[in-house]
């Protein structure tokens, strides 16, 4: 009996691993293996490459009031308090609509992401910028990869897969976009982020989340959903 399962485990296995090759190479293994090439560049320039510090000065140079009020507005957003005020609506429709997977997938991504934003923060211990006086209250943990930038991208590709194969999908995609680039733009503006430390938490946020779904088999149980019943 313990054979037959072990064989029926391998055949399964294998069964996913041809399925979702595409998903495996294009959404896990070539995103991990960017992040490592880029993390091994940021462990040999841990004070900022010279087109990161080209793009915050760049950035300063557009400081004015307005914008120091906006943007230190909108980048508490991107934190874990924000995003999960953000989640909120959707988490108790899900709620609501017993849908007990998609809820699952959703909180324990984010809280999952929150965990590995932490633990890859202090196994690459890269102290912050600092290339000019500020009144933002600077972070006092490490820089590399940016927790906003991580956290808003596993956010918005968190709410693609629940959407995907319906007709939200677009505007997850453009709202969801500019929400991105919006808090990266807040976090470069206040000083507190390289430009590789928003790259590095785009990246590795990219293969938590797709890995996420494939371990809750989001796919399998979207394709059981849309089914029909026959006439």
């Amino acid at each position: 009996m313990l054979k037959f399962n072990l064989s029926q485990l391998q055949k399964k296995a294998y069964h996913e691993i041809v399925i979702n090759w595409k998903i495996l190479t294009f959404g896990i293994i070539c995103p991990l293996l960017i992040f490592s090439i880029l993390a091994w560049q940021v462990c040999q320039a841990d004070k900022g490459f010279s087109w990161d510090i080209f793009i915050l000065l760049k950035i300063h140079d557009t400081a004015q009031p307005f914008l120091d009020k906006t943007a230190k507005n909108i980048t508490k957003l991107g934190n874990f308090e924000g995003i999960m005020g953000l989640l909120m609506p959707i988490i108790l429709l899900l709620i609501y609509q017993k849908r007990r997977r998609y809820l699952a997938y959703l909180i324990i991504t984010i809280l999952g992401n929150t965990i590995l934003n932490i633990m890859t923060k202090m196994l690459f211990h890269r102290v912050r910028p600092y290339l000019w006086e500020s009144l933002y209250y600077r972070p006092q943990d490490f820089s590399f990869p940016s927790g906003h930038a991580m956290g808003s991208m596993t956010l918005v590709i968190a709410l693609l897969m629940l959407t995907w194969g319906t007709q939200w999908r677009f505007l997850v995609a453009i709202f969801g976009s500019l929400f991105v680039l919006l808090i990266a733009w807040t976090r470069l503006y206040l000083g507190v982020h390289f430009p590789s430390d928003i790259l590095g938490g785009w990246i590795l946020a990219i293969p938590w989340t797709i890995g996420m779904s494939l371990l809750f088999n989001l796919r399998q149980l979207k394709s059981n959903q849309d089914v029909k019943p026959s006439k």
